[in-house]
């Protein structure tokens, strides 16, 4: 077991070389030849998984679920190695009894086999079976009143309410697990006037959160979507409190005026927290998700009316006939081709962005005459790590963390908003940074323990040690943590005038450091809708019947989302989504 762990963590860092270096891939090719790795969360661990791939042919398939527990890493990392490799798809079935440890190894391996240059849905349609055939897909016909299309955050909550509601719909969600780019959320959700505000004292009005979001947004966004929104908040905030997704930790984060983002209790991520809670109160009210199901086409009348949706699954195509139809597929910053149509500048930066993200909805929509607004507004994330392009929390700054470059000194105010932090990174020295902190904050923040496990912090008891393991002089690092620490003492920022996220000093050790760089982090542009999540054509006037919500839209952010606000925006408008939906088959 020691010698397969030692294999693939060997094979897992050599992963980006191989990709960087492979050739472009025949057209006929499935794949570019090569070893490639990718991890992601599992219950307790990051787990890796490493694919070697042929042109034509998934070859192996290696597993690391080390620090799961023997019966769900074991088990799992053994059923589904032997599964994807007979099926040349990674979206196998998972193994009962171990959901997460699964939905993480399918996460990896579908990150891997991209990286690979597969198109995952070929895959899917040249899926086999366990006996190694090929398997022949039949013709399904189905009939419901409403589709939601996608099951990361805007689409479960938008099912929630429809399930309540008592209606009959359906679900789909292509990959084969839920939550989207919404497990990727790590900071919280910005609301305004909540009851937890209140009880902690901190004044907030729904009018400040819509200047902070038009401002950070540079006034592109559409003001009557951002009143929705922050109007709405405060509810939104008291209907997760109905189903068990409490968030009463309030934060500070870039581009706000106070503090308003809103997280989990124990500080942990606020995605995955959220699809857990999602996940749980759909299993609940019986409701079932058609994973590994991809809408592709929109169907409409003579009228221009929807009527129903195509969609193509494991083992069958769908026609499924519906009275409405709830887009909430998520944006494209996982879709480099079309991306750099719009900012050709970014290719070849990493995303954080989930394999799903790829802009069907969007894409599907246009077929229909959407129109679409933003699209080429594209937000980089300031901390990405680059090697596994995992995010380091926006709530690592909020709660008092610095930024450095490679001399060792800070170079901006780090809660300034998105675009502006990561366009003073890209003015560094090697276009990167260190974001620092202390014992003490790792303490307040769970979400760091993951990078923790996952090997991305340089530590060491004194600020001088972290210095020298990044090569940095040690006297410039320590005077420019001093600094730092006599700025809180003083509340006053005298080199870049930052105000918020200094609660606490950096004198805690150990000290830590993690290496970032920009990201390609979230799509504000998309389709047009209007204050009911109605979808609008290039001529102004509804889609009768087609509603959309979460990433796949645009308006909502302008030109940067602050962060905290795509989960308010998913929560807030799937809900109204599923409620202009229900209104409209009355």
């Amino acid at each position: 077991m020691k010698k397969l762990v030692c294999l693939i963590l060997s094979l897992f860092l050599l992963c980006s070389v191989t990709a960087a270096f492979a050739e472009a891939q025949p057209v006929e090719a499935l794949f570019v030849p090569g070893v490639y790795g990718a991890q992601a969360q599992g219950l307790f661990v990051p787990v890796k998984v490493v694919i070697t791939v042929s042109e034509t042919e998934i070859l192996n398939v290696l597993i690391d679920a080390t620090g799961e527990t023997p019966e769900l890493g074991g088990t799992a990392a053994s059923k589904l190695s032997e599964a994807i490799l007979a099926a040349q798809t990674p979206n196998v079935d998972a193994v009962s009894g171990a959901t997460v440890t699964s939905n993480a190894i399918i996460k990896a391996a579908t990150e891997a086999l991209t990286l690979a240059g597969a198109d995952i849905a070929q895959l899917d349609a040249l899926r086999r079976d366990a006996g190694g055939k090929d398997i022949v897909k039949e013709a399904k016909e189905l009939e419901t009143e409403i589709v939601v299309v996608g099951a990361g955050g805007a689409g479960m909550a938008a099912a929630i309410m429809l399930q309540q509601a008592g209606k009959d719909f359906l679900i789909l969600e292509k990959m084969p697990y839920v939550g989207g780019n919404t497990t990727k959320a790590t900071g919280g959700m910005n609301a305004a006037e909540t009851h937890y505000q209140k009880e902690q004292g901190i004044e907030d009005s729904t009018a400040l959160f819509a200047a902070d979001t038009m401002k950070g947004g540079h006034a592109l966004n559409d003001p009557e979507l951002v009143a929705v929104m922050a109007n709405s908040s405060a509810e939104a905030i008291d209907w997760l409190d109905s189903i068990g997704a409490e968030l009463p930790k309030i934060s500070f984060s870039g581009g706000a005026s106070v503090n308003r983002i809103h997280a989990p209790e124990d500080g942990s991520g606020v995605g995955s927290f959220l699809v857990d809670r999602f996940s749980a109160k759909l299993a609940d009210l019986g409701v079932d998700v058609m994973l590994n199901t991809k809408a592709t086409e929109l169907l409409t009348d003579a009228d221009g009316k929807i009527c129903g949706l195509k969609a193509e699954g494991e083992d069958a195509y769908y026609t499924i006939s519906c009275k409405a139809v709830i887009l909430a597929c998520g944006g494209f910053g996982a879709n480099e081709d079309m991306y750099t149509q719009y900012r050709p500048d970014l290719k070849g930066t990493v995303t954080t962005n989930a394999p799903g993200a790829t802009g069907d909805g969007i894409v599907m929509a246009q077929k229909l005459g959407a129109d679409l607004v933003d699209i080429e507004q594209i937000q980089l994330h300031p901390t990405v790590e680059q090697s596994t392009s995992m995010l380091i929390t926006e709530s690592v700054r909020g709660d008092g963390a610095i930024l450095v470059n490679q001399k060792g000194e800070r170079f901006v105010n780090e809660l300034l908003t998105r675009d502006a932090v990561s366009a003073a990174e890209l003015e560094q020295e090697g276009q990167y940074a260190y974001i620092i902190f202390d014992q003490n904050l790792r303490d307040h923040l769970k979400a760091i323990e993951k990078y923790v496990k996952a090997n991305l912090t340089v530590q060491a008891d004194t600020i001088e040690g972290v210095a020298e393991q990044l090569g940095i002089d040690p006297a410039v690092l320590a005077k420019t943590l001093a600094d730092w620490n006599e700025i809180v003492r003083n509340q006053r920022d005298t080199q870049f005038g930052r105000t918020t996220g200094m609660n606490a000093d950096l004198t805690t050790p150990p000290y830590y450091a993690i290496k970032i760089a920009p990201g390609i982090h979230h799509t504000m542009g998309g389709i047009k809708i209007d204050t009911a999540a109605q979808v609008i054509n290039t001529e102004g006037q509804p889609i009768p019947g087609l509603f959309a919500a979460g990433e796949v839209v645009g308006g909502v952010h302008g030109g940067n989302r602050l962060g905290g606000n795509a989960v308010a925006d998913i929560v807030i408008f799937g809900r109204i989504a599923a409620q202009s939906a229900l209104d409209y088959i009355k």
